[in-house]
């Protein structure tokens, strides 16, 4: 079985997935094997980073696969200590030899460390790296409003991602009304916060339940239905088609609301504010 996860178009024009993939984690040989089997169930947005240190594995996955390179959307994630215009493309032109491929689809700041102050050259280089065609799309990731305006003012492009903590915990109202103003998709990384603790909510038990679903595709579906792309992991073939499995039917408005008021904050403490990867 291999499911058909719609897309949307990101403000650059290029496609992007309704739910995509988490590789965190996965590595070695049974990595290859995960992410192979993902791609196999019809995933097509592969997210990892510098810091996951499995960028060889997700491009061991691209490779061995049967699916077309150009349906393959793999994105990649800028540490902290490349920030700065030259930083940034060594950074950028070291993630490709490891990953294998000769462009990544879809490229992020991971962190903003504002007190480093170099996001916006990092951006910049983002900028010029898809200019030369080694990067498709430009995004970021864990930016407030204020970052993402100086991003738009300075350089006159929105990103065409953000990817944030997002979950029924953490729904992030206002940052994404601010996304939905300007164009940026939002991608939501740990979508379901801590899972036991999310899935002994008595209301997701009873709306997954109701919706004849698991409580992960009740979750998953919220983020859809939010319009954001939620990025879950998982190593088991089964578990990732259950995942993804979430277009067959839909939340009401007032189930939707009843999820997100679940909301009491950041699980992590990683307010991009103040905390920082290097």
């Amino acid at each position: 079985m291999s499911l058909t996860i719609p897309q949307i178009t990101l403000n650059d024009g290029q496609p992007f997935d309704e739910v995509g993939f988490g590789t965190y984690n996965l590595n070695d040989d049974e990595g290859i094997a995960a992410i192979g089997a993902a791609l196999d169930n019809g995933y097509r947005v592969l997210d990892t980073a510098v810091n996951y240190g499995n960028e060889r594995e997700v491009g061991e996955a691209v490779r061995r696969s049967s699916i077309d390179r150009g349906e393959i959307i793999v994105t990649s994630k800028i540490p902290g200590r490349h920030h700065g215009y030259d930083e940034a493309i060594a950074s950028t032109r070291e993630s490709l030899e490891t990953l294998g491929l000769d462009r990544i689809d879809l490229h992020l700041i991971h962190w903003p460390n504002p007190s480093v102050g170099k996001y916006l050259d990092t951006y910049r280089a983002l900028l010029a790296l898809r200019e030369e065609g080694l990067v498709r799309s430009v995004g970021v990731s864990n930016f407030t409003e204020a970052m993402l305006t100086e991003l738009i003012d300075e350089t006159g492009v929105a990103p065409a991602v953000n990817q944030v903590e997002l979950h029924p915990f953490f729904p992030q109202a206002p940052l994404r009304a601010f996304h939905a103003e300007h164009g940026i998709r939002t991608e939501s990384w740990s979508p379901l916060a801590r899972r036991g603790e999310l899935f002994a909510e008595p209301v997701v038990g009873e709306l997954a339940e109701a919706y004849g679903v698991t409580p992960t595709q009740l979750v998953v579906r919220w983020h859809v239905q939010l319009g954001a792309t939620p990025i879950p992991k998982s190593a088991d073939p089964g578990r990732q088609l259950e995942n993804a499995d979430v277009f067959g039917f839909a939340i009401s408005d007032a189930d939707i609301e009843r999820l997100s008021a679940l909301e009491r904050g950041r699980l992590w403490d990683a307010d991009p504010n103040t905390h920082e990867e290097m």
